[in-house]
């Protein structure tokens, strides 16, 4: 460790779909206010060297990486996940989520992105093409690094 008392927040990544821009923004944050950063995928996930900063393996199979966050994951801690409905569960559980985008889910904003999300699917499952996602650009990156900076002072203060 840096000396640095360790930050109260434990930072969860859902990273098999995390971008590695992303990764990389908060591997430079942990290192920088101290606290813990755990990788969880169904895949090996490169870390850097760090006391702080690891990964966990998990097997392959549909939410088994999203099922081993929630059993981990603790109040105040913060989960990183494009998929809402982990979004929704580290939020029952007293956590706060973080799209990789910065947007952040809320208690009144998670809800209506599921319903949203289950409608879409239910277009896509019918047959009518709803698209993908734009490319992470240089905005989104911005709006998450100042989220992530906004939860961790906020976790740091008493």
């Amino acid at each position: 460790m840096n000396g640095l008392p360790l930050h109260p927040a434990h930072l969860w990544v859902d990273a098999d779909a995390c971008p590695s821009v992303v990764r990389d923004i908060l591997f430079r944050a942990a290192k920088r206010v101290n606290a813990r950063l755990t990788l969880v995928a169904n895949q090996p996930i490169a870390t850097p060297p760090s006391a702080l900063i690891d990964s966990i393996q998990v097997a392959a199979g549909f939410d088994v990486a999203d099922d081993e966050i929630v059993r981990l994951i603790q109040p105040n801690d913060l989960v990183i996940t494009a998929d809402i409905p982990l979004a929704a569960e580290a939020i029952d559980k007293g956590a706060s989520a973080l799209s990789p985008r910065g947007e952040a889910y809320t208690l009144e904003n998670v809800r209506a992105r599921l319903q949203m999300r289950d409608f879409m699917e239910t277009l896509r499952g019918s047959g009518i093409h709803t698209g993908g996602p734009a490319a992470l650009g240089a905005a989104d990156k911005k709006r998450f690094a100042d989220h992530l900076d906004r939860f961790l002072a906020n976790a740091a203060s008493p």
